[in-house]
């Protein structure tokens, strides 16, 4: 399987992938730059490692509806 074939096969996938990895930095950013302004940069790499489970729960979750919706 080349590249190119794996990129039109999981293109959306990529892409949601993408977009969450982006909301979530940008609004772990926010908080630290806005409301936790005197939070320890331990506290914000810690929010960042948490988008991990956040993104797996997510998208677990997501899978969960569109499986009881179909039936």
């Amino acid at each position: 399987m080349s590249i190119v074939d794996q990129l039109r096969e999981n293109q959306t996938g990529m892409l949601y992938d993408l977009l969450f990895a982006v909301v979530w930095v940008a609004f772990v950013s926010f908080l630290f730059d806005f409301v936790f302004i005197d939070a320890p940069s331990w506290a914000f790499y810690m929010f960042m490692l948490a988008g991990i489970p956040a993104y797996f729960g997510f998208f677990f979750s997501l899978k969960v509806a569109k499986q009881q919706q179909r039936e």
